[in-house]
């Protein structure tokens, strides 16, 4: 192998928030919470505020796994005789995938809005999709520089 790869891409999702912008939201939402529940609370209809603070529970629960989710990565490293995809999931789990570049093609799923809705790798009979977390255009621009780069691979 050489020192230097022909190409090496670091594959992560994209997360609007961070964990500041997690509790500024929740904060906003539990306020905006406050005032229909304090309304009821005077009204007689308790119960219902309660429901109102479990909205506001499951709202930092569904960011908060959001961003747990962000942690995941995917990092691609073609060499001239070897593509080596190492998976990371959230948990710091990593599953490693080695193959022969002159095996692999691309294999680039589009909409029909010609959108790239799925990118896989394909050696002969099986099939390893990459960048699922990645949005259309992102996906888009990873399938044009990394199959240039196969076909350098491969000449």
């Amino acid at each position: 192998m050489q020192d230097n790869p022909l190409f090496a891409a670091l594959l992560t999702p994209h997360r609007s928030l961070g964990p500041r912008g997690i509790r500024i939201v929740v904060a906003v939402y539990a306020v905006l919470a406050s005032v229909p529940g304090l309304y009821f609370f005077a009204t007689g209809a308790w119960p219902i505020v309660g429901f109102l603070g479990l909205d506001v529970l499951v709202l930092w629960w569904a960011l908060s796994a959001s961003l747990r989710s962000g942690k995941a990565f995917e990092e691609v490293t073609l060499w001239p005789d070897n593509l080596e995809i190492r998976h990371v999931t959230p948990k710091g789990q990593a599953r490693q995938h080695a193959f022969n570049p002159f095996w692999v093609r691309l294999h680039v799923e589009r909409d029909h809005e010609d959108r790239v809705t799925r990118l896989a790798l394909r050696v002969r009979s099986e099939e390893l999709e990459i960048g699922a977390f990645l949005n259309p255009d992102d996906k888009a621009s990873f399938a044009k520089v990394f199959s240039q780069a196969l076909h350098r691979a491969r000449a």
